[in-house]
């Protein structure tokens, strides 16, 4: 896989993620960086009690921060880019919420690769994240990378 064939991966999958455990921790150190402290991801004894969940869940935004190294293991590096800068994203949904301690992966597909000349093409994904055990996804999420060349 290379910038030069990637041409011939749109619309193909790129790969899926290695399972990955949000703990408790985990979200707790995202609200610390975020200073989202809504109860519903860190009062664990509330969310027990009043969650009709019955216990904490990860943000929204912490599941989405997932897909970037999913897209750095699974594109970006077999790749062999130089360089991959976050470009935006398109359309992204959050289907269903990721209980404190379930594990996640995501699965990608190349949408498009658009060439930008000077060794530069904007990849689009689609990003679903997957939880074990699960029939719907956490999130499905267009992400834009902008890769340069080696």
């Amino acid at each position: 896989m290379n910038l030069a064939h990637i041409q011939q991966l749109v619309g193909r999958e790129l790969g899926v993620s290695e399972w990955q455990t949000v703990d408790q921790q985990r979200i707790d150190q995202f609200a610390a960086c975020t200073g989202d402290h809504q109860w519903i991801h860190v009062d664990v004894d509330r969310a027990r009690q009043e969650s009709p969940l019955g216990g904490t869940i990860a943000h929204g935004y912490l599941t989405l921060s997932l897909i970037a190294r999913s897209i750095h293991d699974l594109v970006v590096r077999p790749l062999g880019v130089t360089q991959a800068l976050n470009y935006g994203l398109e359309r992204s949904r959050f289907i269903a919420p990721v209980r404190s301690g379930a594990r996640v992966r995501t699965r990608i597909k190349l949408v498009s690769a658009e060439d930008k000349g000077q060794g530069r093409t904007l990849l689009w994904t689609e990003n679903t994240v997957e939880i074990e055990g699960e029939s719907k996804p956490a999130l499905i999420a267009g992400a834009l990378v902008m890769a340069v060349a080696a």
